[in-house]
């Protein structure tokens, strides 16, 4: 295990230790059973021994926010009002970050009843996939240039400037491609959280770092090894669901040779997403204030958390 060198790591039963007086008690299995991703796997001693400790800390981050925000404003002399607190998430496609997002997304809603708390994933900032066929990308999803950048640094800025009723593309993994019309609304929230492979890369035609804008940021982590396992994992279960469905990207998949299906993901993986993980989503890890390394069947064994 190759981690960054800037990071204080505990093993899972030291995590577990900190602020062990904070009991679960919001979450019930079949809420977790929800939350996960697909071929995902998440329990409720993962939650106790992980995540509570983790909601602790972001209390903590949350806290400074706000003072810092009011003693800024008290500094220029400004009514004091309260902007967003942001938590970026990223990590390789299959590593779980969805699960990660939603399950905070969930523990912070509860534990903080009196703040909003939003959700959104940068695949909405894809570009569609007519725009990357235009542009000769669609063999490159996924990369940085295939993502608005633009859009997503004003969207950001807007989030920031508490702008109202901001409309977020949505993406569909069952169509494969931005939903025509189809949008998400994030609305003032007081805690929005960013899930996506790019939330800490710096594209080379930006001056900002779509982290800039994150007042703490995570990065789920794994040997490659294992995700790829568990990408073809999930992409097996992908095929055993489509067969029935022909507008999903998956069905001209499911109903023909399995074989060469799995084939076809394997190349993707290794010539797509492994090359996007080392070359671009890797190198970021060390932007991260927390790392969750995971090991088989995505258990959390190591937490890093940056020192400086």
């Amino acid at each position: 295990m190759n981690l960054p060198n800037n990071y204080n790591y505990f093993t899972r039963q030291e995590w577990a230790t900190f602020h062990g007086r904070n009991q679960l008690n919001t979450v019930t299995a079949d809420e977790l059973a929800q939350i996960a991703a697909l071929n995902d796997r998440i329990n409720l001693e993962d939650v106790q021994e992980i995540y509570v400790p983790l909601r602790h800390l972001l209390h903590i981050y949350l806290r400074r926010y706000q003072q810092l925000v009011h003693d800024k404003a008290d500094f220029m002399d400004n009514e004091p009002h309260q902007t967003p607190f942001l938590i970026g998430i990223s990590g390789s496609v299959a590593v779980g970050k969805s699960t990660t997002a939603r399950l905070l997304q969930l523990l912070l809603s509860r534990s903080f009843t009196d703040h909003k708390v939003q959700l959104i994933t940068t695949d909405g900032f894809l570009y569609p996939n007519a725009e990357l066929k235009r542009q000769g990308l669609l063999k490159r999803k996924g990369f940085p240039e295939s993502y608005d950048m633009e859009h997503l640094l004003t969207f950001l800025d807007q989030v920031k400037s508490c702008k109202p009723q901001i409309h977020v593309p949505r993406y569909s993994h069952q169509i494969y491609d931005i939903i025509p019309n189809g949008y998400d609304v994030v609305d003032q929230p007081d805690i929005l959280i960013v899930e996506g492979i790019n939330v800490l890369q710096l594209p080379s035609n930006q001056q900002l770092y779509v982290s800039d804008y994150f007042d703490f940021s995570i990065y789920v982590d794994a040997d490659p090894d294992l995700i790829e396992t568990w990408y073809l994992d999930r992409f097996k279960v992908l095929l055993d669901t489509a067969f029935t469905d022909p507008d999903n990207y998956y069905y001209q998949y499911a109903i023909g040779d399995r074989d060469d299906a799995l084939k076809m993901a394997d190349k993707v993986w290794r010539e797509v997403n492994l090359k996007n993980l080392d070359e671009y989503i890797l190198p970021t890890r060390n932007r991260a204030d927390l790392i969750l390394h995971k090991t088989d069947r995505h258990l959390i064994d190591t937490v890093g958390l940056r020192k400086y």
